[in-house]
């Protein structure tokens, strides 16, 4: 019996790197990025001496904006992959596009390869939105992307969206949930901007209040998310993202539940083996590392930040992270993982949040509130030890 085992490919390359984004990520030439995939396949070949034991159930190529890369290049990226690990034949293999970045021959190669979920960076229906973003399509764009994924076959599409932009007003917002709900992709991810430290939106709107949708404003896009698609038949399984029935992301979905992942690419994080860690984040040092040395040796330079998780450590995260998804937390499985109690663990915590009608308890099961998830960060928090 194999261990399930997930992989996540990076890719840091993008034609512009929007003025939102803290993503390891950013615009190269052909000749940089060409070397990167060829180092990137030796470190999937060299990685996968380690996993032998183990049966891949999804793959995720993120970024970045993976679709940047020639059609050959997925290809043998896809080819590496399938001869270095045990690929699962129900696997769940996704790449993450750009509007504007596919051609028919790129999907085509796409799923000759195995790729069969296609995940589309919108962020927004309106054109002064993105630009505001510093995105660089265009909505007929994204239009013509979607139907170019849809005639190519692929049957599992994914939109990203982006709610508390500058200038986005509550009717603007709903103006893009309509137009991609009426598209009819089987999963939406729909989250809030975050302003983060050393971009471009940091400096112009931090510590600027009236320049984006305030707090409240903000609340009621996200309660319209929920309502509006509801009522289009997408459920919400995770705080931020929505899926028609059985269309849930499995790659995130492992990530929320436990299973291990392997990050392959520069900056990728891993949870192997019982130990967390992340790759070399500089693009020149992970090029010299040779990958043709014993792997504990390539292991030595490559892997950064390692950390063995305790119980402590595993049982919190179990809570925090599996505390994300509307189905909410078993006490069963708590018990089958750590041989304890989740009361006994976490009563004190599980008793103060339910009084405060943050959690939901329905034995054996603990799941967020409607209130606990407005304030989600604060909840689960309290799971630390």
């Amino acid at each position: 019996m194999r261990k399930s085992l997930e992989l996540y490919i990076h890719i840091p390359f993008c034609a512009k790197k929007c003025d939102y984004c803290d993503f390891l990520s950013g615009p190269a030439s052909e000749m940089v990025r060409h070397g990167y995939v060829e180092q990137l396949i030796e470190e999937i070949k060299c990685q996968g001496k380690s996993c032998q034991g183990y049966g891949v159930v999804t793959v995720f190529i993120g970024g970045g904006t993976p679709s940047i890369l020639r059609t050959g290049e997925i290809q043998a990226i896809m080819e590496a992959v399938r001869r270095s690990f045990f690929i699962e034949s129900n696997a769940e293999i996704t790449i993450e596009i750009n509007p504007g970045t596919v051609t028919k021959d790129k999907l085509e190669t796409y799923q000759a390869c195995g790729i069969n979920r296609i995940s589309i960076g919108l962020q927004s229906a309106n054109d002064q939105e993105l630009k505001d973003l510093g995105r660089i399509h265009t909505y007929d764009e994204f239009l013509k992307t979607y139907q170019r994924v849809r005639i190519a076959g692929f049957s599992n599409v994914s939109v990203d969206l982006m709610s508390a932009l500058p200038g986005q007003t509550l009717a603007s917002w709903k103006s893009t949930l309509k137009k991609v709900a009426m598209l009819k992709p089987e999963h939406i991810s729909a989250y809030s901007l975050m302003i983060e430290e050393g971009t471009p939106f940091y400096k112009r709107y931090h510590g600027k209040p009236g320049l984006l949708p305030g707090e409240d404003e903000e609340r009621e896009m996200y309660y319209m998310t929920k309502a509006f698609l509801r009522e289009q038949g997408y459920e919400r399984y995770e705080i931020s993202n929505y899926a028609r029935p059985g269309r849930e992301c499995r790659h995130n979905v492992g990530y929320w539940t436990g299973v291990e992942y392997l990050g392959l690419g520069l900056g990728a994080s891993s949870y192997f083996g019982g130990r967390r860690f992340r790759n070399e984040a500089n693009l020149e040092r992970y090029r010299k590392i040779r990958m043709d040395d014993e792997i504990q040796e390539v292991n030595e330079k490559l892997h950064l930040d390692r950390k063995e998780l305790t119980d402590k450590d595993r049982m919190e995260e179990f809570m925090f992270l599996g505390l994300r998804l509307m189905r909410g937390v078993s006490g069963s499985e708590f018990l089958r993982r750590f041989d304890q109690n989740m009361w006994n663990v976490y009563g004190d915590v599980l008793k103060k949040l339910e009084e405060n009608h943050l959690i939901v308890v329905e034995s054996p099961v603990v799941r967020l509130s409607e209130f606990g998830i407005d304030i989600s960060n604060y909840v689960l928090s309290e799971f630390l030890l």
